[in-house]
């Protein structure tokens, strides 16, 4: 089966007629293909964003975007799942995280539409201002054409989390999903299309991130790129907005800790710590994959805790009762396992798992991971694994715990656990993270910011800041008093 670009409310195929192949991760076989496109396809993108906000899309109301982005969602929703089932045949997560991931967009664009409609009623907003002779309104205008690229771990979801709000702030999108996870991408573009979308409002160009990623962060005619990927990545596509002085919000990755104090419940904080490192096969920029336990607990929750992960069900993410799914790739499998070999050359030791499951011969499976006396300077506690694989670690009082946790290049997310109410305030206040779960690891919120520090990233999606990114802040200043200005004239 072979997929399509979407440009200008076209279906076309990449113009030099190469594909990519597109695989399932649990069984290995290449069952679809995918336009490898590069920068005239881009181009062609921009150029038909540029041409349906000039058409009128920069000028409809806020209302009448949220009639579309309503319809988006009535069209996710009839169809989610289909879209489940094709999202676990195109990145592998289980079936029932699927499920979740198609109420979480349905969600996210309903969502939008109510903040469009807002919109209407914010502009022309007074500001007061020290002279009486002058008013000064605000206006919240959409950017432009934006540029949103988006990975593979939560294809649909990212893609969403993007485009929503940019439509609903009145910009055009040219959307480049993950070359290694794109359909259930453009099955949204399609049903846009049949909610009504105009021509040329959303445009999806498949290709490698090298080639047509590259081309989308360097396009002059692209006001905003909003990323989500890893930092080296994100490093590239600052670079190439720096060159255009262009605007930029990058979610890159994370190496987040998870504090766990020892009057909590055991068996709660085991539920937890799975929650923050297992989803999705630990394939989650957030994953609280450093977990910190207080001396007086640790024996006791590390035996509950190599319980619970070694029963943990592994297998192809369609089957119902799977818990953990293949890992994206090949070359993904390969990577976590040879983080894992440095971690152990490097002092680790593995309560459990290291390898691939002896019983399934085909597809990218790992097992799920535990490492113990894991350095500071080690592999495995500094970088971002991005694979079910969770470091363990003891702490002695609060203050050891806070530095140990602190001490990261990243600071997307952090939890702390602790029955102690104060605690936990006094804590997450000295946590340096853009989100901090109490009691808890791994809830995200549309109606919530999200996003990170240092090199997790900069500027914030979802809720109403996720819109305004896509804004931009206008002043209108009127003269009002009917005597002239009469500075020059003055004698």
């Amino acid at each position: 089966m072979q997929n399509l670009n979407f440009i200008n409310g076209r279906w076309c195929q990449s113009l030099s007629g190469e594909t990519l192949p597109v695989t399932d991760p649990a069984s290995e076989e290449n069952y679809a293909e995918i336009p490898r496109s590069g920068a005239a396809e881009v181009d062609a993108a921009v150029q038909a964003a540029e041409a349906a906000l000039a058409a009128g899309w920069r000028r409809t109301t806020g209302a009448q975007r949220a009639r579309l982005l309503r319809a988006i969602a009535a069209g996710i929703q009839q169809q989610a799942g289909a879209l489940a089932e094709l999202e676990v045949r195109d990145c592998g997560k289980p079936i029932t995280e699927a499920r979740y991931d198609m109420s979480d967009a349905v969600a996210c664009f309903e969502y939008y539409a109510g903040l469009a409609e807002a919109l209407d009623g914010q502009q022309g907003t007074p500001v007061e201002v020290s002279d009486p002779r002058f008013e000064v309104k605000l206006r919240h205008e959409p950017a432009g054409v934006v540029g949103l690229i988006v990975p593979w771990n939560f294809p649909l979801v990212n893609a969403a989390w993007k485009v929503a709000p940019a439509l609903a702030a009145g910009c055009t999108v040219v959307l480049k999903p993950s070359e290694l996870a794109s359909l259930t991408t453009l099955r949204l573009a399609r049903i846009a299309e049949e909610a009504g979308l105009p021509a040329g409002v959303l445009n999806v160009v498949c290709g490698l991130g090298s080639e047509c990623g590259a081309a989308v962060a360097a396009h002059p005619g692209i006001a905003k790129v909003s990323f989500t990927g890893g930092t080296e990545s994100g490093r590239k596509v600052m670079q190439a907005r720096a060159n255009l002085i262009g605007d930029l919000a990058l979610e890159l990755g994370g190496k987040s800790a998870m504090i766990v104090f020892d009057d909590v419940d055991l068996d709660h904080a085991v539920e937890w710590i799975l929650m923050g490192s297992m989803y999705n096969q630990g394939q989650v920029c957030a994953a609280t994959s450093r977990v910190l336990v207080q001396d007086s607990i640790f024996d006791a929750l590390l035996e509950k805790l190599r319980h619970a992960v070694q029963g943990l069900r592994v297998g192809a993410g369609l089957d119902d009762s799977t818990q953990v799914g293949p890992l994206i790739s090949a070359a993904q499998r390969e990577r976590v396992a040879a983080l894992v070999r440095q971690g152990v050359e490097q002092g680790a030791r593995l309560l459990c798992g290291g390898e691939a499951p002896g019983q399934l011969d085909k597809g990218y499976f790992y097992l799920p991971t535990v490492a113990l006396d894991v350095s500071r300077d080690n592999v495995l506690w500094r970088e971002e694994v991005f694979g079910p694989v969770l470091c363990v670690a003891r702490f002695g009082n609060e203050a050891q715990a806070i530095e140990l946790a602190n001490d990261s290049r990243y600071g997307l997310a952090a939890a702390v656990l602790s029955d102690d109410g104060e605690r936990r305030e006094r804590v997450a206040a000295q946590l340096v993270a853009g989100i901090v779960w109490a009691n808890c690891s791994g809830p995200a919120f549309i109606q919530a910011p999200w996003g990170g520090v240092k090199q997790s990233g900069f500027r914030r999606g979802l809720g109403e800041w996720g819109m305004h990114e896509f804004l931009e802040l206008k002043q209108v200043t009127t003269y009002t008093s009917a005597d002239a200005w009469g500075h020059f004239n003055a004698r």
